[in-house]
């Protein structure tokens, strides 16, 4: 556009088919502060416009939230003689309604000569925007047409309100269903939550395109379902005509990372490579993400350094993943590199830093970094940066300057906080700020019996066999029990869960036997498990 915009300012005398074209052109781009200030300086030029000038004109002040200049040229298209243009009526009724003026949308609308489909769709949309479903519902009932399109947008109004049965109940009055209102439909169970909906919608599609595999595999990522996530996506390779989208590989392997399926991950990375998406910025973060997290974090810095286009998130997933791994110094270094490639941090940047000064001990390199984001880079600390400095300091042993930037802090420290001194507090053997860290848990987390568990631990470290007997009382108490410890791993192309005294796999016997000869092993060459923490026998 740039090149345009120098084209465009050499001309003597643009006709409006040209000013239109710049219009267009910036629009196109998401430019739209541009066509707004370009289209006022043509009016102070006495340029006459036509009815091609003014939608594009008026959407983009609805996308920049430009109402008063809406109005202004809401007025100048009226001098015009363009009021009765029904496709200019519509576009008003559009920027008024993303600007939140649904009164004077509506009062547009109630003064068309001529209303089609497009313009009652417009104006439902807008009161579906402004979250009014009673006045969209009447005016979709008043419709005297109503194509597929405006029974979707019905449909997605109920959606966004939850209502899930009313949007049920419509859909099954829908006269002509295409797949799309089926994908809608779709999505809504998917972000409600409920996915046995989800799947009997699915098994009841008569005809599957790529969004409608989305929406299942997207729905049970959603909902934590990973597992799920794999066999919806194995599924789809094997019953489908339709090929993975970025979308779809994006999801699969955000759901690697999650359960640690290796392999799948790296098979889903040949895949990428071998049909067209290796190059896409969407895949190549997420396998950054996926390899960082299932530990390979080479395979993360050769995608990171393949990808000709890097986003925000290209440099926040690999920033993250090194400071995950205890590999601080190329976090760091890392940072330098996005800087002085010009590209701005972020608040995610910083937790990545502050976690990659946590591992490597550099306190006074943390708090520098911490009042460089907020002095420098303009940007308010969450709770997450708050719990990243708590932890940089508790770590470091300075549990009592912890505690100090945790009485100062503009927020209400949260359970993460108070978990993480009462960690520091073990590894430091500090056993009265850890009663205190527990006493804040108890007031956050009642029920979460895993906080009785660290403290019980700081007490038997100590010998204080009393204080455990007591915790552990307290811990039965609550009612509640701590959640076994959970391992994965990947076996013959699929995900296998294990819990502490699992009896659930069908081959336990095999695996148990497996595991007393290890330990047999394990103790001829002088191994002896270490009981530090064990309450003795009474």
């Amino acid at each position: 556009m740039a090149y345009a915009r120098q084209l465009f300012d050499q001309i003597p005398d643009p006709n409006i088919a040209v000013w239109n074209s710049m219009f267009r052109g910036y629009a196109l781009s998401e430019s739209y502060r541009e066509v707004v200030v370009l289209f006022f300086q043509m009016k102070g030029m006495d340029i006459p416009p036509n009815c091609f000038t003014f939608p594009v004109v008026l959407k983009s002040c609805g996308k920049i939230n430009a109402l008063i200049e809406g109005k202004q040229v809401h007025c100048f298209l009226i001098k015009c003689g363009f009021r009765g243009n029904p496709f200019v009526g519509t576009t008003l009724i559009d920027m008024y309604s993303a600007g939140g003026a649904i009164g004077d949308a509506h009062k547009i609308f109630s003064e068309m000569f001529e209303r089609n489909v497009v313009s009652w769709t417009t104006m439902i949309n807008g009161y579906i925007l402004a979250g009014d479903l009673v006045s969209a519902r009447r005016l979709f009932d008043l419709a005297p047409e109503r194509d597929v399109v405006l029974w979707n947008i019905m449909v997605s109004g109920y959606i966004e309100d939850g209502d899930m049965v009313e949007a049920r109940k419509l859909f099954d009055e829908m006269p002509n269903r295409d797949v799309m209102s089926w994908n809608t439909l779709l999505n809504g169970y998917a972000n409600n939550g409920n996915v046995e909906a989800l799947e009997r919608l699915f098994e009841e599609m008569p005809e599957r395109n790529i969004f409608s595999w989305n929406a299942l595999i997207g729905g049970y990522a959603h909902n934590g379902l990973f597992f799920e996530v794999l066999s919806a996506f194995k599924r789809m390779l094997s019953e489908s005509v339709v090929s993975p989208n970025d979308a779809t590989l994006v999801t699969v392997l955000s759901a690697c990372a999650r359960l640690g399926a290796l392999d799948l991950g790296k098979w889903v990375h040949v895949y990428a490579e071998s049909h067209g998406l290796g190059g896409n910025v969407y895949v190549g973060n997420a396998l950054m993400d996926m390899y960082a997290k299932c530990g390979i974090l080479e395979n993360a810095i050769a995608v990171f350094q393949g990808m000709k286009t890097k986003d925000l998130i290209s440099w926040n997933t690999l920033i993250g993943g090194l400071a995950m791994h205890g590999r601080g110094a190329d976090a760091l270094n890392l940072f330098i590199r996005m800087k002085n490639a010009g590209q701005k941090p972020d608040g995610i940047t910083f937790i990545g830093i502050l976690c990659a000064c946590t591992h490597m001990g550099l306190v006074e390199d943390g708090l520098a970094y911490f009042q460089s984001m907020v002095h420098d880079n303009s940007i308010v600390p969450q709770i997450e940066h708050y719990g990243c400095m708590v932890d940089l300091l508790a770590r470091a042993g300075r549990l009592e300057q912890a505690m100090d930037f945790v009485s100062k802090m503009p927020v209400e420290p949260d359970g993460v906080i108070w978990a993480g001194l009462l960690g520091a507090c073990r590894i430091h053997k500090n056993v009265e700020l850890a009663e205190v860290a527990l006493q804040r848990l108890i007031e956050l987390e009642p029920k979460n019996p895993a906080n009785y568990v660290m403290l019980s631990n700081i007490y038997g470290d100590a010998g204080r066999w009393e204080d455990v007997a007591r915790l552990k009382v307290a811990m039965r108490d609550t009612g509640f029990r701590k959640l076994p410890g959970c391992s994965l791993i990947e076996v013959d192309d699929a995900v296998v869960e294990f819990y502490s005294l699992d009896e659930r796999h069908p081959q336990r016997e095999e695996i148990y036997g497996v595991l007393r000869g290890l330990v047999k092993i394990l103790r001829s060459f002088g191994y002896v498990p270490d009981l530090t923490g064990v309450v003795p026998a009474t």
